[in-house]
């Protein structure tokens, strides 16, 4: 069958404009949220979900929207070292603080959605809390802080 340049036009147009498959950012959303912890920094108040395997740590809170006010991320990893994180992946502007493991901060980072800028702990430490940007700032929570609850409780 021949078909005139209008046609032909007209079904390349149809078959670059078809939908391909792809994951879509709803998919990537839809995975379960992880097991929580409470913690409490003061009288404030943190449920946090726990990213203690190397595919949870990996993943972290990537392809996210939104977050609730108290709720974060606590990444936990086998042995203490000078951890690093980027954004890369990660939609929402987050604070992260570097933790020892008796519960005390030891630094507080703000790092920017969608970069692949290095944000590291000062010293060697076996846990990170990822929380909304400014958040720590917010409650007067800097390093020296102790927080308390699931792996800080005496």
């Amino acid at each position: 069958m021949k078909l005139g340049f209008r046609h032909a036009f007209a079904l390349a147009a149809g078959l670059l404009l078809a939908p391909l498959p792809a994951v879509s950012l709803a998919q990537t959303e839809a995975q379960p949220p992880l097991p929580a912890v409470r913690l409490n920094a003061g009288i404030h108040v943190i449920q946090a979900e726990v990213a203690a395997s190397a595919d949870e740590r990996a993943t972290g809170l990537m392809f996210r929207q939104t977050m609730a006010a108290n709720a974060g991320m606590l990444f936990v990893f086998p042995a203490p070292f000078a951890h690093c994180f980027w954004m890369r992946n990660t939609l929402l502007p987050l604070s992260i603080a570097f933790i020892a493991d008796d519960g005390t901060v030891v630094n507080i980072a703000d790092m920017q959605p969608q970069t692949t800028d290095s944000h590291c702990a000062e010293k060697p430490v076996r846990y990170a809390l990822e929380m909304n940007k400014g958040w720590f700032a917010k409650r007067g929570i800097r390093p020296g802080t102790r927080l308390h609850g699931g792996p800080f409780e005496s």
